[in-house]
């Protein structure tokens, strides 16, 4: 997401380096180019013209510092503008009340379902015992779709598969909840048109009936403006707590999440990209503002390590490290605690300057595949010591991996390089 978007950003930006100075005459047409970069994005063209006339007023009331050249100036300037066009600061959820209801709506396809079985995870990881509802009445299978998340993220589910009253499912559902202890209740409703009144009308009696403390709009990204005015037509009837935007991981321009703020005065709360339960994402303006201009997002980086952090493993790896006793056990762990970040591309993309630079790279997702076939298919023994790793055993490891000798070899070479660095490192420290 935001790819070209960031590069035609940076272009335009790029045209006031080696300026010594702030003009009207190249701040007009460094904006002209965002403006016509952000409507390429899908971008409402009275919000794209409105931000960039707020860009080149502040830039012209500004003065270049010696040590700041025009162009980071403008960067600063394009980086406040989109913070705020994006919605300012994030917004966590509403969870007053005991149960604490979360109504989901949304049109259909937009993946109601997947983003309420994700939410539901993310609640439990946080400590608060959720409990999923099931009112979408008419999609064959809404229910065990419903079912087949909340197994597999161990939270129940609760449905009347005879009943064909959404509202009537949604109250007695609370009253589940509140005997059976689950102080958070995520409904997932029908997916609907705008233009279906007597569907419409059916999500405005449930939310009257429960009085949810939250109301998630759920839109898919990929539809660009006909998100923004979809989402227009929700709040007019709903009005919505807050936006959640799927598919993001897909050919999408951006647009939606660069306009809906604006039109509908409702912050983003979740962006999700990708089919997996664990692919939620807290919206966060200022970052994503920072990958669209291409300076990364080192803090979600960290705190996505963080999340797979497990700090006595970690004193147990430091003391092995330290005794340069590393072994492809602890190889292997580190590659599964690094798979479970998510997706190596959209990681590599949060390192400052990288963003843009692989664009075009191929990442292949399953490239550690090979690298754990190899590693799983010696014995303890080999693992702890691959010095003892003769040809008959090679030969062995190659046949239950899949893989040659010269993957075999290669994945030896640079195992014992990284333990070399990782002697002369202690080395170094020892000296100190």
């Amino acid at each position: 997401m935001f790819e070209n978007l960031s590069l035609k950003i940076e272009k335009a930006i790029k045209n006031l380096k080696g300026q010594g100075r702030i003009t009207e005459i190249n701040v007009a047409e460094t904006t002209k180019e965002i403006r016509r970069a952000l409507v390429d994005a899908d971008v409402n063209f009275k919000i794209a013209k409105d931000f960039t006339d707020q860009v080149k007023t502040k830039a012209m009331g500004q003065n270049v510092l010696t040590s700041v050249s025009p162009g980071q100036l403008l960067t600063k300037i394009v980086n406040d503008e989109l913070i705020e066009l994006l919605g300012g600061e994030q917004r966590e959820l509403n969870f007053i009340g005991s149960p604490a209801i979360i109504l989901i709506a949304g049109l259909q396809g937009s993946g109601k379902t997947t983003f309420s079985g994700k939410l539901a995870r993310y609640i439990k990881s946080k400590g608060r015992g959720p409990l999923l509802v099931a009112c979408d009445i008419y999609r064959p299978a809404a229910i065990e779709q419903l079912k087949v998340l909340g197994e597999s993220i161990q939270v129940p589910v609760y449905s009347e598969p005879e009943s064909k009253n959404p509202v009537e499912i949604a109250q007695n559902a609370l009253k589940y909840a509140k005997e059976h202890g689950h102080n958070v209740v995520i409904i997932d409703t029908a997916g609907r048109l705008s233009i279906d009144e007597q569907m419409m009308q059916e999500i405005y009696n449930v939310k009257q009936a429960v009085k949810p403390t939250e109301t998630l709009f759920v839109v898919d990204s990929m539809t660009g403006q006909d998100a923004v005015n979809t989402a227009k037509n929700f709040n007019d009837r709903l009005d919505f707590d807050g936006v959640v935007l799927t598919k993001l991981d897909g050919d999408t321009r951006g647009g939606a999440a660069l306009s809906i703020k604006s039109v509908v005065n409702k912050p983003i709360k979740f962006v999700s990209n990708g089919e997996k339960l664990d692919a939620l994402e807290l919206f966060y303006p200022d970052r994503m503002a920072s990958r669209i201009l291409g300076m990364g997002d080192v803090v979600s980086l960290v705190e996505k390590a963080q999340s797979v952090y497990d700090e006595e493993e970690a004193k147990r790896l430091n003391k092995k490290i330290s005794r340069n006793d590393f072994d492809f056990d602890d190889f292997l762990g580190q590659l599964q605690q690094i798979k479970k970040m998510g997706n190596i591309k959209d990681l590599m993309a949060m390192i400052p300057g990288v963003g843009n630079k692989i664009k075009d790279l191929d990442v292949d997702e399953n490239a550690f595949k090979g690298i754990e076939s190899m590693i799983q298919s010696m014995t303890p023994s080999e693992r702890r010591n691959p010095d003892i790793l003769n040809a008959s055993r090679k030969n062995r490891i190659v046949k239950g991996s899949g893989k040659s000798i010269q993957d075999l070899n290669k994945l030896l070479t640079q195992f014992a390089e990284m333990k070399k660095m990782m002697k002369n490192m202690n080395n170094m420290r020892a000296r100190r």
